[in-house]
Formats: C-alpha cells, structure tokens, sequence
C-alpha cells in the first residue's frame, strides 16, 4: 500500500516540477485515524524550489493524482499535509496477505542472501555467563534472526578469549583451590575468581574427569605440577557450561573461535608484520606502535610491548582480518559498552593494512548495564559465580522466554532493569505474559471455532467494519516495515515494542467483540483476522526467540 501511494505522489510530483530525481517521499501513519491511514508532507518539501505556498502545492498535486482504487479519499491539512484515507477493501487484503503467507509474512530478500556474520556473547571462559552477557545472547540471536528474515545469509560465531592475564587468573585460582586454599586465606590470589564454581573445576581436576566442549574433549592429568593440563581443563570446563547456559537459553552458534588459535596459527604475528610493511607502525622505547591517529583515534596505540607482549586489541585486528578473508563483506558484533574504546583502534589497525576494508567496518552494537531488582532492592550476587548475577539464575527465576523477551525489549545503548517480580508475574503488567496471553486466547477461539484455518483465506471480510477491527488491520499492515526497519536500524526492541501494541489492540478488540456468532459470514471474517492476527504474534515472537504457546 505505501509504496502504491509512493508511486502516485512521485507520478502527480511530475506534472509540476521538472526534475524528480532528487524527490524523497515519505508517508508516516497518523497518530489519529481520523487524519487519514497515511499522510506525506512533500507539499512541504518542494515549497522551496517552487517558491510557493505548502498548501497551494498540496492542491495542485491532489488534482494531479491518479485515481486508484485502494485510496477512498484524499484530504489536505494543516500547512499542506496530503493525508491518504485507504478504501475499506484495500484495508482488508493485509488479512488474506498475512494468512497466505504464513509463517514468510514479514519476510522480505533486501540482503539478496548476501554473507554477514554475527558475533556476540564472546565471554572469557573465566566464569559462568553474567546477565550482561545474557543481554548480548538476546540481543545478538535477535539481530541474527532479523537479518535472516531480511534474506540475509547468516552466520552466528562466538569467539573465545581463551589468552591472556585473565586465564592465567583462572589458572592460580583453580590451583589455589586444589590444594585447599581458602577464599579467605591470605595466600589466596589476590586476582583469584572467588566463586563456588572454582571449587567445581578444581575437585574434577583431582578427580581427572573428562570435559566436552563443542569441538575439544579434554581429560584433567589431576597432576598440580602440570599447569597446560591444569589451564586446558580449566577452559574446557567452563566453556562446557556457558554451551549448557546457552543451549538453556536457546541460542546456537555456527562457528566457535579462539584467540589462542590466532597464536598458534601465526595470523597474529602474520597480520603485526603486514603492519609493519605498510608503514604505519614505528618503534619508541622498545615497544612497536601503530599510527592509529592517521585513522581517526586521538593518539597512537602501542602494539607490541617492551617485555614483547601484545597489547589486547592486536588480536582483535588479526581476528577481524581473518573474518574479512572468510568472504564477510558486512560483520556485526554485539557487545558490551565497555568495548566502545576499541572500536576506533580496531578500525584503524584495519585500515592500516591497506586491503580494502571499509572505513566504517565492522558495525557495533553496543549494550549497556543489566541491573536486577528482586522486591524492590538490586540483587547483587550469586553464590555460584561469586561476584555477579549470572544468566542462569535469571532462566532458572523466570525462564527462558521472559528473560529473552526482558533481555532484548529495551533499546541496547540504554540501561535496562531486570524486575525479576515483573517477570514472573502472570498478569497483564507484564509485556510478555500479555503477548503470550493475546496468542493463546486466539487459538482458544480458534480451536472452539473448529474449523478449517486454511479455509479462512477465502472468507468474504467485507463485515469487518468497526473501529477496533480497522485498527487491527491497520496495525497488522505495519509488520512488515516494522521487520524492514528493526533490520536497518540494527533494533531488534522495536519487534518487542510492535508486539505488545498488537497484543493491546487484540485484548481491546477481544473484550469487545462476540466472535462464535451465529450469522455465518460475520463469524467467518472474525475468525479471518483473529487468525492472521495470531499469525503476526507468532512470527514476531519467533524474531525473538520467545514461544507462542496455545494454552496459558
């Protein structure tokens, strides 16, 4: 429909001015149905260059417009406002729309299938995941089946930082507590990991159990005095159960990297001297440095250190090079705030290879803070990790579904509050008890209906009439620019935010209307839009990860 409107804006544009070329039209939806189904402001846009009167213009591009069938009227208002009214039958083909297609309405091919990656959660394997990092599962998996429905071809890859200070952390602590040293005990690691989990990892190491990870099986040697063995057991261990956290949480990877393979493989040392003949590094006080202010960053970074270590985001340059080898024109990583600092010398050491990597490449998306609140108070700790909430106890509270739908409802860049007692509550108070309750009381009608779904796609829907039906259309119209959109802008909260207006305005239309009537063609139109309308739900919970149950 908007873009048949487009279409007739651009055709009467024509007739009034010479050169459309650089014409944008735009329609927005009314706040108010009374102001139309869609309103375009390009009386306003082309005020200047005709040097007329909004209004004025608006007249004249209405008496130009094409006659169609799906516009009822067409009305001006304000300073030259051209509002669409749409004709009730072009109202009514969204609900033969939507039941044809299905679980593909909403789906569109904008990526032409081209390749993009997606990586997120990437959590040290120190510790069991946090809710920050469930905040990065939901959103990422989120962002990952937006860009599937968008024809995108789709790769989800975790990446590990399995090296560095933080695992040799992981190491002495594991050691500490194998040989019965105390959190409270003075020759305890002052950067140890205190949480229970520790002692777990410890007492399957002296037992020399064996652990499986995705792609690695590892059996513990139990011997203290072998510290490889002590270390690989370690982030086997721990690896294993964020896969158990994740597999809780419904969320699957494609592709699992390590940066210890990025040593091992030579692509850190390979991707440091390619930096090297490319000219942008210099030696100053025995460390190597990049010229990261030639692109962008307020000063120069140090690479290599004076002790001959690498600085952390060397790695990260050597990994994002490899992704642009594999054939990713367009990555995205979501991760936390934190990692804002990186993003330009990560970009700079990017471009400093001269490979023709974009400017701008990678895209971010970064979260904010998870705050969890339990009666009123913030709860802090969790005695298995130690120091944190962990994702786990968020799915064990609540399950799987609220805390995906809490995860990811909230714009990334803002702070979010975890209400575990909201999402618990199994009332309309919370957004994804009613969204799921829309759904089920749909298919409670459905089923005492008892007939044919399928069927319905041949229903006459000329006795959908009312106000409450009209917006019910109106809103399930919008699905697939909402889908569209959340993919471009990289905002998956916006499905959750369109999800929970469906669901008013299907309770609004429920607590109003008798569907199981005993006039025939009303009954059937009814069950036509409640139909597609629980079509819409389930899809759109579907981009979520969250279920669409039947029953509640």
């Amino acid at each position: 429909m908007k873009q048949i409107i487009t279409d007739l804006l651009l055709q009467a544009a024509k007739t009034i001015i010479d050169d459309t070329a650089h014409l944008t039209i735009t329609l927005d939806r009314p706040k108010s149905n009374e102001h139309g189904d869609f309103a375009s402001n390009i009386a306003m846009q082309l005020a200047k260059p005709l040097r007329q009167n909004p209004k004025a213009i608006a007249e004249r591009i209405v008496q130009a417009l094409p006659s169609s069938s799906i516009v009822q009227k067409v009305e001006i208002a304000g300073a030259g406002f051209i509002n669409f009214f749409l004709s009730a039958a072009s109202k009514q083909a969204i609900v033969k729309e939507v039941l044809s297609a299905g679980s593909a309405f909403g789906k569109n091919n904008a990526g032409q299938h081209q390749k993009v990656q997606v990586e997120f959660v990437s959590a040290n394997p120190t510790g069991p995941l946090h809710v920050g990092h469930g905040r990065g599962a939901a959103v990422g998996d989120c962002l990952a089946r937006l860009l599937d429905a968008n024809g995108w071809d789709v790769t989800r890859e975790f990446y590990y930082n399995d090296a560095g200070a933080q695992i040799d952390n992981l190491v002495i602590s594991v050691l500490a507590r194998a040989k019965g040293i105390s959190v409270d005990d003075q020759a305890f690691p002052e950067n140890g990991y205190r949480g229970d989990y520790i002692v777990d990892i410890a007492h399957a190491y002296l037992a020399k159990n064996t652990v499986v990870a995705d792609d690695m099986q590892v059996t513990a040697s139990g011997d203290l005095n072998d510290i490889e063995s002590v270390r690989a057991f370690s982030v086997a261990y721990l690896r294993h159960e964020q896969d158990l956290d994740l597999k809780a949480f419904q969320i699957q990877f494609d592709v699992f990297s390590l940066e210890s393979a990025l040593y091992t493989t030579g692509k850190v040392e390979n991707t440091v001297q390619n930096l090297i003949k490319s000219g942008h590094t210099y030696p100053l006080d025995d460390a190597l440095w990049l010229k990261t202010t030639d692109f962008g960053d307020d000063k120069d970074r140090v690479m290599r250190k004076s002790d001959g270590g690498y600085t952390y985001f060397v790695p990260d340059v050597a990994y994002h090079l490899d992704k642009w080898n594999r054939g990713f024109k367009r990555v995205i990583n979501e991760q936390g705030a934190d990692h804002h600092s990186t993003i330009t010398r990560v970009r700079a050491g990017l471009q400093a290879l001269d490979v023709g990597i974009p400017q701008a490449w990678p895209d971010y998306v970064l979260h904010q803070m998870v705050t969890v609140m339990r009666g009123g108070e913030e709860v802090k700790l969790s005695k298995r990790a130690g120091s944190y909430v962990t994702l786990r106890d968020l799915i064990d509270e609540v399950g799987c579904d609220a805390t995906r739908y809490f995860l990811a409802a909230r714009r990334a860049d803002s702070q979010l509050v975890f209400d575990i007692d909201l999402a618990r509550a199994q009332t309309n108070d919370n957004p994804v008890y009613y969204i799921q309750y829309a759904h089920a009381r749909i298919c409670s009608v459905l089923a005492q209906w008892g007939g044919d779904v399928s069927s319905l796609q041949q229903v006459d829907l000329g006795p959908l009439h009312s106000a409450s039906e009209a917006t019910l259309m109106q809103k399930l119209s919008e699905y697939p620019e909402i889908v569209s959109n959340a993919c471009q802008e990289l905002s998956p909260h916006s499905i959750a935010t369109y999800l929970k207006e469906l669901a008013s305005d299907l309770h609004s239309y429920y607590n109003d209307t008798k569907f199981l009537v005993d006039d025939v063609p009303i009954k059937l139109a009814r069950m036509a839009l409640i139909a597609a309308t629980q079509q819409v739900l389930h899809n759109g919970l579907t981009l979520l990860g969250v279920s669409a149950p039947q029953k509640m």
